[in-house]
């Protein structure tokens, strides 16, 4: 980076990067393109990776790569997972953000990446973030594997889209193929973390790769959207479940490559309740445990109860304050009958919708009561136990 390049990254480090696009540059000297993936990189690292945002002299890759990366407070997860060891190899390299946290916790670490401009940036990035005994190495990731020394750990995090840059999900799918390369990979590293999709079903991901082999699986959310599905890979016995929304964790030691529902399935539907009525409390399972489908564990760890099957929304009595999700108190139920739909709406302009196990989506139920968007006021249309299609009116617990 020349000068010219380094001072107008620095006069611009605010400002919208499309309408820099537009207006262009004059300075013939500063390099335009690698100036404006500066700029809306730091700006993206603010809010994703503000550590590496406040180190000075860190160059960001271009967008997809920014886009693609993992978050620090995801990284920062990975890292705490994984314990500490000798050595450690991260076979999908990247823009090395998980690379840089989880090395931090072994003596030695190796950086693979077969991009040679990937490579150039994490080599100067790990000096500024003062990473020691790494070792960046520019290879194919498949070759390096069959010919690496064992280590502790081996990451993956399979590149998830195809020759055309069309997205897939499927581990197979992946790049590069865990599946074809799992004995390869336990043959070589203790243990073994992939990141895969968060589209992916957690149950089927572990038949796929093998249940003898899956110890762990973390379903990981920032913000109470679903971000990362991680499977770690290990010699023993043993199964873990871990949901994590933020720092708020639930972990279920029961559960298996089956459904976690179907193995407490009649006695969740028994807790099932046919009726609601103001003033208990509602509760909305975090995205994790929503993906993870640990309802029944859910019930039975909190002493609440199922408002259906396949409504997965929960009630009680008493406010369980340390219940993973949101929680809310019932002010009114009402069915969709016009005269007591106008009777319990009474007043209300707006509101927040949510729909579980409910024949009409957000957009038309919205239309038919006629509410816009927002306000202070919670909405949930479900069904119950009994099968009557309720609206649930609450308000937030804090």
């Amino acid at each position: 980076m020349n000068q010219a390049t380094a001072d107008f990254i620095r006069t611009h480090a605010d400002a919208d990067v499309h309408q820099l696009a537009l207006r262009g540059v004059k300075d013939s000297e500063v390099d335009w393109l690698f100036a404006l993936d500066q700029i809306a990189g730091r700006q993206m690292a603010k809010r994703k990776l503000p550590s590496w945002a406040a180190t000075e002299g860190i160059v960001y890759p271009p967008h997809l790569s920014m886009e693609q990366c993992s978050s620090e407070q995801t990284a920062r997860y990975k890292a705490a997972i994984v314990g500490e060891g000798q050595r450690m190899v991260d076979l999908t390299g990247g823009f090395g953000v998980d690379f840089s946290f989880m090395a931090r916790r072994f003596a030695e670490a190796v950086y693979v990446e077969h991009q040679e401009h990937l490579c150039r940036i994490a080599q100067d990035n790990f000096r500024l973030l003062g990473l020691s005994g790494v070792e960046v190495v520019c290879a194919d990731s498949t070759d390096y594997l069959h010919n690496m020394v064992p280590a502790d750990l081996i990451y993956l995090d399979p590149a998830r889209r195809d020759v055309h840059g069309s997205r897939t999900y499927g581990i197979g799918d992946c790049t590069p193929d865990v599946l074809t390369l799992r004995d390869l990979l336990m043959s070589k590293a203790e243990r073994v973390l992939v990141k895969l999709s968060p589209m992916l079903d957690w149950r089927k991901a572990v038949a796929d790769v093998g249940k003898q082999l899956v110890r762990e699986v973390h379903i990981v959310s920032v913000g109470n959207e679903c971000k990362e599905l991680l499977l770690l890979l290990g010699k023993g016995e043993g199964f873990r479940l871990v949901c994590v929304n933020d720092e708020h964790a639930f972990e279920d030691n029961g559960a298996d490559e089956a459904s976690v529902v179907n193995r407490a399935d009649e006695a969740y539907v028994a807790k099932a309740k046919d009726e609601v009525h103001e003033g208990i409390y509602l509760y909305e399972p975090n995205a994790s445990i929503m993906k993870a489908g640990c309802f029944a564990e859910v019930a039975q760890r909190y002493g609440i109860s199922p408002l259906a099957q396949n409504s997965h929304l929960f009630v009680s009595s008493e406010h369980v304050a340390d219940f993973p999700g949101r929680s809310f108190q019932i002010e009114a139920v009402t069915n969709l009958n016009k005269r007591e739909l106008k009777e319990k709406l009474y007043g209300l302009t707006q509101a927040n919708i949510t729909v579980r196990n409910f024949p009409l989506s957000v957009a038309d139920l919205r239309k038919r009561i006629k509410l816009s968007e927002g306000g202070s006021t919670y909405i949930f249309a479900t069904t119950l136990a009994g099968k009557d299609r309720v609206l649930l009116i609450c308000h937030k617990v804090i």
